[in-house]
Parts: C-alpha cells; structure tokens; sequence
C-alpha cells in the first residue's frame, strides 16, 4: 500500500458538520462520546454489584432516563463505530502502527502515567461539564447555543493559553 496523505482538514470538517446535522435531524441530540463511556460504565456496576446500582441515586436516576441496557445506548455504538473506522483508515493509508510518541526528556513510563491522568481528568471534567467537547461544544455551536460557542471559545483559549507553557516538553 502507497502512503496517502491525509484529508483536507477543511473538507473534513465539512463533512464531520454534515454528519452532525444528519445526527441532530434522526436522534434530535448531537454527537458526543463521554456518554458511552457513562453507559459502560453503568452496566458495568449493574453487571457487578447489582445490589448497589439498584440503591444509589444515580443510577436509579439513569435507568430512569434511558429504558433498556444501558449498552444499548446509540452513542455506544457512534464509539465503536469511530474505533473500528479509525483502524479501517489506518489500515487502508498503512498507517496502522503501534507506537507512544513523547519528548526526548522524558520516559515512556511518563508518557503512559500522563496520558492515564489526563484521561481520568477528562473525563471527570466532561461529567461536570456536563459533555464532552464534541458533546457540550461541537454540538452546541450547530443549534446556536449560547453555552456551545462559550465552551469552544474556552477550548481553544485554554489550548493556547496552556500551549505556550508545555511547548518546550515537545519542542
């Protein structure tokens, strides 16, 4: 296989806009990824302690919301479907390795333990935000909310603003 180069970022975000308005129009909400990873984690714990999901608040709150398995949940299968197109893309432009990238003065043991952080971070912080980027952002921009665009101008400001202190980690 040739190495192909990558998508005109321009043309896609044209179409990641397109399938963000074709999402709103069949489902009514937007696209967002923290909430699979919630449904997962609720039939997780209604998987192993049954008894617990079934006393606290939460998830009496959630079954409530969302009628069925909790893995049934569209956004868990929009999360699968990105994965596996993710490794179709990078199996197709040969792309498809395995490798951790980090700066020349650190450790790949590091790498890994600021990426764990990070995520449990992240997603924290999506819970409290009530969404993810894609989610509270992305999706809030298409329908014209207030909250949307503050939230993307806070993305990209706080990327900026952090940018310029850890640049010399990559630099």
């Amino acid at each position: 296989m040739i190495e192909s180069k990558y998508m005109n970022p321009y043309l896609a975000g044209f179409f990641l806009g397109i399938v963000l308005l074709v999402t709103i129009y069949i489902t009514g909400r937007g696209l967002g990824a923290s909430g699979s990873i919630k449904s997962v984690v609720v039939a997780s714990v209604e998987t192993v302690a049954p008894a617990h999901s079934k006393e606290t608040k939460f998830f009496k709150e959630y079954n409530s919301e969302h009628q069925g398995s909790a893995l049934k949940n569209w956004l868990v299968f929009e999360v699968i479907g990105v994965i596996i197109g993710a490794f179709i893309s990078g199996l197709i432009s040969n792309r498809l390795k395995l490798k951790l990238e980090h700066p020349s003065g650190s450790t790949t043991r590091a790498r890994i333990f600021g990426a764990l952080i990070g995520g449990l971070l992240f997603g924290f912080g999506s819970q409290l935000g009530r969404g993810c980027t894609s989610g509270a952002a992305l999706s809030g921009m298409a329908v014209l909310s207030a909250g949307g665009i503050i939230t993307m101008i806070a993305i990209f400001g706080g990327a900026y603003a952090f940018a310029y202190f850890f640049r010399k980690l990559w630099i």
